[in-house]
């Protein structure tokens, strides 16, 4: 199954921490998602640098830094529908 929620991340990052549990909770078993470490890849670091959190669903972001619960639980359902 292809991951429909990416969270864009690196080590050492408490934001990250928060982010990581939220999309956790948030997909549960049922939505895909995949954490991928910024700091492993030079143009994602490019890409997100500072930003990170980042997390997107299916490729769209809906947030970075602190991330609203709200409006990834309304992304996932969104998209969901398509």
């Amino acid at each position: 199954m292809t991951a429909r929620v990416h969270l864009y991340s690196r080590p050492g990052c408490h934001l990250c921490d928060d982010a990581r549990a939220l999309v956790a909770a948030t997909c549960g078993d049922k939505i895909a998602w995949e954490e991928v470490d910024i700091s492993a890849d030079a143009a994602l670091t490019e890409r997100y640098g500072e930003q990170i959190p980042v997390v997107t669903v299916d490729d769209a972001v809906v947030g970075f830094w602190r991330i609203d619960p709200d409006r990834l639980k309304a992304a996932v359902k969104a998209r969901r529908r398509r």
